[in-house]
This record gives structure tokens, C-alpha cells and sequence, in this order.
């Protein structure tokens, strides 16, 4: 019996009604795992692909596989082992995105990204967690899941529905306007299937007040939301700019976001690496941060000084002075009172500390390593490692500030001693030897440096 399983047209796995005819997809090995589906497409000709992952946490799978007989879609497969199996028709193109996204707990995706785990809704995922390094998990309101029995109340008739053929089977077509005729045909399909799960736990749809028409929003008023144009939202859309969430509904041609989710797409803007910069900027016409306006107005001072307070700078103005090499000195004058006001623009005492603690800390992390490997006495030197950012951090602070980084090494070399019991010397070769793989002080200035640090009484 062939099967006939759901297609969406291009990524639109989440608006199924009214949605596509089921399509026969008996010359795909639905039923003898992800590897056999993988098999199909994987390394079998130009333009055909495959693959498979299991989800070792709750032991899912899922797989796709380019069609072989039209390389422009192909098949994509989610099996959970309560909860069954779900089968796509999608573009070839967008599989690779499809079994990222399908990934977890996500079993079923619909409106536009709304997606349920086995028990609950979700809205779509924009919301990045720091902490948990995932997206929030946000519950989609009051929201009821829909089955294939809910929606069949006996007035579908499956014999005015067909099975597409992906021999005839057009993408572009528009879908039946009598699609629960379509379902009826899958049910009745569906049941004649040995151990199929019966219509009550096949589910098709969500509902929720978040969908529901008053609650659904155009592109202006998503614009607004964000606080952006019209014109720059189409851009955004047409180039795949700012993360834009895929719409809820398609009403008369135009598409249409649930409001909820519009507004966790303007949070999750406002979080975004741009969305801070702009929320600490200096409100000036720059947009600068805070930090930097305030260097900007510490050197217009300086600078507006140098070439307009002093005379013997400012005379060099006269055209007839204005020349290569009198920029070239002034910018020189310039950039030193930069180079020399660095102190002033990098707080070099906290800095001293965090970098102590940063340092202490990867020390700490790799004594307690090897810790299993000693019998008692102080770790050697070697064991001291850092890692790469907080070498390049040192070493950033040895080149611009090593009176106070001489300071802070000796912070270093103490705390370790008092810790660990671990030579001063020991220390200060962990220190250099991870300047020398990850910092950028020249070999004659490492040497220089950490001459002068070497305790009198050691030897190399």
C-alpha cells in the first residue's frame, strides 16, 4: 500500500491547513530507518544528498534525503519513539536548515515557527539564554493541540481527494480548497496501517489566542514595533537581514506576524550585539559608547591644545608652511599624546587584578588537572598553562604597561607560592613560555623583560 504523507511547499512545514495534497512517498524507505533514508541520496550522483542524526536524549532520529526522481525536493523524516514519525516534502535547498532546526525536543513545527515538544507549544526561538547557551523556551498562550480526529467531524469525503505522483507533482501549484478531503484520505489511508496510532494522537495544527486574527499584525505595524521603516523591514526580509521571524499566516497575498512573536523579535533586537551597542551609546552623533565619547572629548581638548593653543604649531597652518613633512610631525605630536595618555583611557590598577585573576585561575584549573598525577609536592612549572586569551591578555599588558605589569607578576608569583608552593621561578617560566606561544613581545624583549623579573638567587 503506498503511503501518503504531508508536503510543504518549500520550508512551510508549519502551514499544513489548508495545505498541499499528500504525496506518495513509497519509493523512499520510510519504514527501514535513517540510515537506509540517508542512503538514498548520500554520494549517488550530482545534485544528491543525504544524512542522518540520532538524538541520544530522547532517542530520536532524524534523516533526509534528496528524491531521486526530482532533485529540486527532497524528503525529510523526524521519528520520536513515544510520540511516531513525521514526514516532508520540502526544497532540496532548505534541508540542511530543516535538520538544524529539528533538532532537540523540537518534534513538529507550525505558524511559522510555532513548535511543539510532546507536550507543550512554543512560540518560535529568538530569545538567546546566555547561561544556558540556548533560547528561552517560550510557551505559546492558553495554546490547545489539534488532532487529525478533532478536524474530521464526517462531512470530509476522501474519494474527492487524490495522492500526488512525484512524477506529476508541481510545487508552485496552489493547494485544494478542499484539503480536509485530502485528510480523509490520509486517515483513511492511515488506519489500514498495522499498529498505527489512532487519529486521536496524530496531530495537525495549534491553536491559540496568539493566532487568532485580532491578534495578528502586517509589516508596518511590525516595523513600528521595531522602530524601523517599512522600506527597511522589506529589506531586511528580501536580503535575510536581522533574523527576521518567519510570518504566522498569509492573508490575501500579504504576510502576517502573531504579535507575540513580533514582540520577542524586537527583544531579542534590543539584545542582539547591535541592540546594546545602541542602547549605551553616548546619544551623540557619533553613537558612540559611553567610554569612547569620553576619550573622544578628552583628546578634542588635547588635540584642539596642540594645534591651535601653541603658537609655534599653529603658524604651520599658513600655506605656505603646509606641507608633507609638517602634517607628518603634527600627526606624530598627536598620536604620542595618545600613546602617552593610555594610562588615562585603560584603568591599569583593576586591570592588574583582573588579570591576576584571570591568571590564577587557569593555573588553578590545570594544578587541579594533573593533580592526580603528583605524589604530594609542588606542581612543576609546566603544569602552570594558560589559556590563549589570557596569555595574549598578559602579554597585551606587558607591552603597554610593564612597570604595572612587573607589579602584577609578583602578585602572581606570591599567590601562587602561598597556593600551590610553586617556586617563584616555576611561575615565571609558565608565564613566559605562554608569552612566547600566544603574545606578540618580540624574543629580545621577552628576554629583556623577564630578566628583570628572575629572583637574584635562581639560574635559568
Amino acid at each position: 500500500m503506498s503511503r501518503v504523507l504531508p508536503l510543504a511547499n518549500g520550508l512551510r512545514t508549519d502551514h499544513p491547513v489548508p495545505g498541499l495534497p499528500f504525496v506518495d512517498d513509497s519509493h523512499i524507505p520510510i519504514d527501514e530507518g535513517p540510515e537506509a533514508i540517508e542512503a538514498v541520496g548520500r554520494n549517488r550522483g550530482q545534485g544528491m544528498w543525504g544524512r542522518f542524526d540520532k538524538i541520544r536524549a530522547n532517542r530520536s532520529w532524524r534523516a533526509f534525503t534528496t528524491d531521486p526522481l526530482d532533485h529540486e525536493l527532497a524528503w525529510a523524516v523526524r521519528h520520536h519513539p513515544e510520540h511516531g514519525r513525521t514526514v516532508l516534502l520540502v526544497r532540496d535547498r532548505d534541508t540542511s536548515y530543516l535538520h538544524t532546526e529539528w533538532d532537540g525536543d523540537v518534534l513538529l513545527f507550525r505558524a511559522g515557527g510555532y513548535w511543539w515538544d510532546g507536550e507543550t507549544w512554543l512560540r518560535p526561538s529568538q530569545i538567546w539564554d546566555p547561561v544556558a547557551q540556548d533560547y528561552e523556551r517560550r510557551k505559546a498562550r492558553l495554546a490547545v493541540t489539534v488532532t487529525a480526529d478533532d478536524m474530521l467531524d464526517g462531512r470530509a469525503a476522501a474519494d474527492r481527494a487524490y495522492i500526488g505522483k512525484m512524477a506529476t507533482f508541481d510545487p508552485e501549484a496552489a493547494g485544494p480548497d478542499n484539503w480536509l478531503d485530502h485528510l480523509a484520505l490520509w486517515a483513511e489511508r492511515h488506519q489500514e496501517q498495522k499498529d498505527a496510532p489512532p487519529l486521536q494522537r496524530c496531530v495537525v495544527d495549534i491553536s491559540s489566542p496568539e493566532l487568532t486574527g485580532a491578534q495578528l499584525i502586517g509589516a508596518p505595524e511590525l516595523a513600528e514595533l521595531a522602530g524601523i521603516t517599512a522600506s527597511t523591514l522589506r529589506a531586511y526580509i528580501s536580503r535575510g537581514n536581522s533574523e527576521v521571524p518567519r510570518p504566522q499566516a498569509v492573508v490575501g497575498g500579504r504576510d502576517q506576524w502573531a504579535r507575540a512573536v513580533a514582540e520577542d523579535w524586537v527583544e531579542a533586537r534590543k539584545r542582539s550585539y547591535t541592540g546594546v551597542e545602541e542602547a549605551m551609546s553616548a546619544g551623540d552623533r557619533d553613537a558612540l559608547s559611553p567610554g569612547a565619547a569620553e576619550v573622544r572629548d578628552r583628546f578634542t581638548a588635547d588635540f584642539q591644545h596642540t594645534l591651535y593653543g601653541r603658537p609655534d604649531v599653529r603658524k604651520r597652518w599658513v600655506l605656505r608652511h603646509r606641507n608633507k613633512e609638517s602634517v607628518t610631525e603634527i600627526a606624530d605630536e598627536l598620536a604620542w599624546s595618545v600613546a602617552a595618555s593610555l594610562s588615562r583611557i585603560v584603568p591599569t590598577d583593576h586591570l592588574g587584578r583582573t588579570v591576576r585573576a584571570a591568571v590564577l585561575f587557569d593555573f588553578a584549573e590545570t594544578v587541579e588537572m594533573f593533580a592526580d598525577d603528583e605524589d604530594g609536592t609542588s606542581p612543576n612549572w609546566w603544569h602552570l598553562n594558560l589559556t590563549p586569551s589570557v596569555g595574549k591578555m598578559l602579554d597585551w599588558y606587558v607591552r603597554c604597561f610593564p612597570a604595572e605589569a612587573y607589579a602584577t607578576i609578583g602578585e602572581i608569583q606570591r599567590q601562587a607560592h602561598a597556593t600551590w608552593g610553586a617556586p617563584a621561578i616555576d611561575t615565571l617560566r609558565a608565564l613566559r613560555s605562554a608569552l612566547s606561544l600566544d603574545g606578540d613581545l618580540t624574543d629580545q624583549q621577552r628576554e629583556t623583560y623577564f630578566a628583570l623579573l628572575k629572583p637574584q638567587n635562581d639560574a635559568d
